[in-house]
């Protein structure tokens, strides 16, 4: 796991407001508490906070912009490609790249950006970031790992989707849609079963490249002309009561398992003859009069005029008591296997820190860290004899005050100290880092304990400790699979090092 100092200077969220769009941030403005890696932890829902990403960031990311990572080929005459990723704290993303010149105006795309990466909702596959370099425009996206509703209901290859889990998925999507009515984003661009995404759990998700256009002057719908709200054919404008229009479309999807044409759909409706319009693969799985409610909405929703069109709340209000199954979990209704987190285990034997981290043990942790001192700091630093200012006695007495509040588990006083002795910058210290990383822990603040068990790793790359810290957070922040990944990278670390004889444990 590599690490560079881009990659811990994103935005946070108590930044948030000094930073202009399309600016950076610098070092300066890292404080403790925040997440690293790309983008900063916000909540206890584990929600990135938006941040501006670099290109080397997102090329990393995508093993730059590999075809083997592309998730998606919509709008491919546009150039509009989404890849998959992750970034150097583990998490995936979703990178939407935008042909050339898609935004001309570097601070218009920002601007954009920034006002859909204030949205943050459960329903929604949040923004987490973008990216302007040069002619390069971006999106940065939580990744959702369960595919679109186009694969689960057009293209399934098991089962197709039961008709609870229809029901919930016009529900989530209404409620997303209705969130960000009540945030000022009422527009939409092209809403289609491709827009709806399956997380990990198997929940559905708006995803929230939709609510930006596609470019500057570009179109809002690359669907076919035949599922195109009929106003934005006249005056190619697309409206709120567009977006409701959309929404119709989708329920017709859900209904049928099959794109039907809203005209042909509404004759058939107008018909009686809804049993031809419902999805064969359903016959007799599903409730006469939850569909029939369904295709009334979907009626409603398809009005030629987009007065009679109901609004956001009202798609909720009748979506909502049809959630009948609301106990049963998504990936069960979808017929899925939410893939098993691996557990914190070494996977060859572990040394003494090694043992105490992969058992979360911060006693232990504390006690090694104590015996050790700083003997694995050899080396990183070398002070000429000019350099013993008042300034430099200054920070190395902070160190020390830091060490003794730290000895006595004082953890909150040690990480005052450590940050004065961090903040003059005069003399890097990975032990330092690791000792503050600890502290972090002790005061529950997984977040900024792996910031600093990565900037260890920053002043020294192949420094066990710094992964075994790192291995430890990951673990405090749920992410089990990752922490086990560290744990056995950290331990490989050590090996190599006890066979070579080079310096650190």
């Amino acid at each position: 796991m590599g690490c560079c100092s881009s990659c811990l200077t994103e935005t946070y969220p108590e930044k948030q407001q000094q930073q202009q769009p399309g600016g950076a941030l610098s070092a300066s403005h890292l404080t403790p508490g925040v997440g690293v890696g790309g983008a900063a932890l916000e909540g206890g829902d584990g929600v990135l906070a938006f941040a501006e990403f670099s290109l080397a960031d997102l090329k990393a990311a995508t093993n730059d912009f590999s075809s083997d990572n592309i998730v998606s080929e919509r709008g491919e005459k546009a150039g509009n490609f989404v890849y998959r990723g992750r970034l150097q704290n583990r998490r995936w993303i979703a990178v939407k790249k935008f042909g050339k010149m898609a935004w001309p105006d570097p601070k218009q795309f920002a601007e954009e950006a920034w006002g859909v990466g204030k949205l943050r909702h459960k329903r929604l596959a949040n923004l987490i970031g973008y990216c302007c370099d040069g002619d390069e425009r971006l999106l940065v996206a939580e990744f959702m790992p369960n595919d679109t509703l186009t694969k689960h209901l057009f293209h399934w290859e098991s089962q197709t989707i039961e008709w609870s889990m229809r029901l919930r998925v016009a529900y989530c999507i209404a409620e997303a849609l209705d969130y960000c009515n009540s945030q000022g984003r009422r527009l939409y661009h092209d809403l289609n079963a491709y827009r709806v995404l399956f997380d990990e759990d198997g929940n559905p998700r708006l995803s929230c490249f939709g609510l930006m256009k596609n470019s500057r002057d570009g179109k809002s719908y690359s669907t076919n002309l035949a599922y195109t709200p009929p106003e934005y054919l006249r005056n190619g404008r697309v409206t709120p009561e567009s977006v409701i229009f959309s929404f119709g479309t989708v329920l017709l999807d859900l209904l049928s398992g099959k794109h039907i044409p809203p005209s042909h759909a509404l004759d058939m409706i107008r018909g009686k003859n809804i049993l031809l319009l419902m999805d064969s693969h359903l016959e007799g799985k599903f409730s006469t009069e939850e569909a029939t409610a369904l295709v009334d909405l979907a009626s409603r929703c398809l009005q030629y005029d987009p007065r009679e069109r109901p609004d956001t709340v009202s798609l909720v209000a009748t979506l909502a008591p049809l959630q009948t199954r609301s106990e049963v979990p998504s990936q069960v209704m979808l017929g899925i296997t939410k893939q098993e987190e691996a557990p914190l285990g070494p996977q060859r034997p572990l040394s003494p820190m090694g043992d105490a981290c992969s058992r979360r043990d911060l006693t232990a942790i504390h006690q090694i860290l104590v015996t050790t001192h700083y003997k694995d700091d050899e080396g990183t630093n070398e002070l000429s004899f000019q350099e013993w200012t008042q300034q430099m006695r200054d920070m190395l007495d902070a160190r020390k005050r830091g060490d003794f509040a730290f000895r006595d588990k004082d953890f909150k006083t040690a990480i005052d100290c450590y940050s004065q002795f961090v903040d003059v910058g005069t003399m890097i210290s990975p032990t330092v880092y690791a000792r503050r990383s600890l502290c972090h822990l002790m005061c529950d603040q997984p977040d900024a304990a792996l910031r600093d068990a990565m900037q260890a790793q920053c002043v020294y790359p192949d420094w066990p400790t710094a992964f075994y810290m790192q291995a430890v957070a990951l673990a405090k922040l749920n992410m089990p699979s990752d922490a086990a990944d560290m744990l056995n990278e950290a331990a490989a670390l050590e090996e190599k090092k006890q066979k070579g004889g080079g310096r650190g444990s």
